[in-house]
């Protein structure tokens, strides 16, 4: 991969960071990682592996780290839960990588964490949110997303603001879409709302008339959905279009622009979460935007977003400990309070984001339109959803 010259400099200046040259000569910081380029979460891992590539591209253009540049090695995981430690142990013990960034999500990252941990290696998660993975006395592990459990919760709070009280909830039965419908569950529990349905599925399902059955039966006013597999929520949008099934609003725990690409017109009114859009104020942003689609065609999503993020918040730790001792750096993550592309960073000690909430997202016109929360938005949420037939 390479980056016009012109547009690198730009974005270099605009960063603030000076257009130098790493030494030829130096030894590379090689930095291991895996990613899902193929199987159920390709769609997601694809953009994160480009994240850190692209920042390697341009830590390397300023000067490189510690006076080397940097390198990723970056393995195919799968989406492989099993897979994945394998490669990490292979990282480590036989590539002898002199540092690691975290893979794909909350699944992977759980499976991953007792050989990184075993092994004393910090591991900054890009992209995993699961409260539960911050809870087993984990000492090198760092999250950078907002936590999973408030994955939904723009959507049930601008339902009760709406004054809506019937809500469903639905959800993949793995690891993290679990806990971000608990926490829906509970928030809308909360604010007084009805939870009248839920339910998970199985990963792997295509037939999602049952729950949409139950959805109707139940005349639910806002369905809210946690999946780890994206392409489930087109599924149950043209699932729901075909029988008929309406609600007032629905929303899921994951914006992308293949779900408004597979679905088209039908996309219109859905929200979801994105814990990063190019309309927010974080430093750099627009420079980030601009260099991704030159890179690589196409806009970044959060999850690209999140790569590049992670790999600037672990070299700002590097530099501020002025080492790749793991230890100095576990505690400087555990004192650093920062502002990446990606947004807000501060932990508390357990390496758990404190300081991140995320975004909602609507679709309005064929394009993602940040509706919540209000500091941020950049538009008013359309509501109600009309029914189909009004379409």
């Amino acid at each position: 991969m390479s980056i016009r010259p012109l547009v690198l400099l730009s974005v270099l200046l605009v960063l603030g960071l000076p257009a130098c040259e790493t030494p030829a000569e130096a030894e590379p910081i090689r930095i291991g990682a895996t990613m899902s380029e193929t199987g159920a979460y390709a769609t997601q891992g694809i953009p994160a592996r480009n994240g850190y590539l692209l920042c390697q591209e341009h830590v390397n253009a300023e000067g490189g780290l510690l006076g080397r540049p940097i390198q990723f090695i970056i393995h195919d995981d799968e989406s492989d839960s099993e897979r994945a430690p394998a490669l990490y142990e292979q990282l480590i013990e036989e590539e002898g990588v002199d540092a690691i960034m975290g893979p794909y999500g909350s699944t992977l990252t759980e499976a991953v964490a007792p050989v990184t941990e075993r092994h004393g290696q910090v591991h900054i998660s890009p992209l995993a949110a699961t409260t539960s993975i911050w809870e087993q006395g984990r000492e090198y592990l760092f999250m950078v997303l907002p936590p999973a459990e408030l994955f939904l919760a723009g959507l049930i709070d601008m339902a009760a603001e709406a004054g809506y009280e019937r809500v469903a909830v639905i959800h993949e039965d793995v690891l993290f879409p679990g806990a971000a419908a608990q926490g829906a569950v509970d928030l809308a529990q909360e604010m007084g709302m009805e939870v009248v349905l839920y339910s998970s599925y199985p990963s792997g399902t295509d037939d999602f008339s049952s729950l949409l059955d139950e959805v109707e039966a139940g005349e639910v006013e806002v369905l809210a959905m946690a999946a780890s597999a994206l392409d489930d929520f087109a599924q149950v949008v043209r699932q729901m279009k075909e029988a008929d099934v309406n609600v007032q609003m629905f929303g899921t725990s994951g914006a992308v622009v293949e779900f408004q690409e597979a679905l088209g017109d039908d996309a219109e009114y859905v929200f979801g979460l994105s814990a990063w859009e190019p309309s927010l104020p974080n430093p750099g942003n627009e420079a980030f935007v601009q260099a991704f689609e030159e890179a690589y065609g196409q806009a970044p999503s959060f999850h690209a977003a999140g790569g590049y993020g992670s790999c600037q918040l672990f070299v700002e730790a590097v530099e501020a400990a002025g080492s790749l001792d793991p230890d100095l750096l576990r505690e400087t993550l555990l004192n650093l309070q920062t502002t990446t592309v990606f947004g807000d960073f501060d932990v508390d000690e357990r390496g758990y984001q404190i300081a991140n909430q995320g975004t909602f997202i609507q679709w309005q016109g064929g394009e993602k339109r940040v509706v919540w929360p209000q500091d941020v938005a950049v538009a008013e949420p359309w509501i109600p959803m009309p029914a189909w037939d009004d379409r």
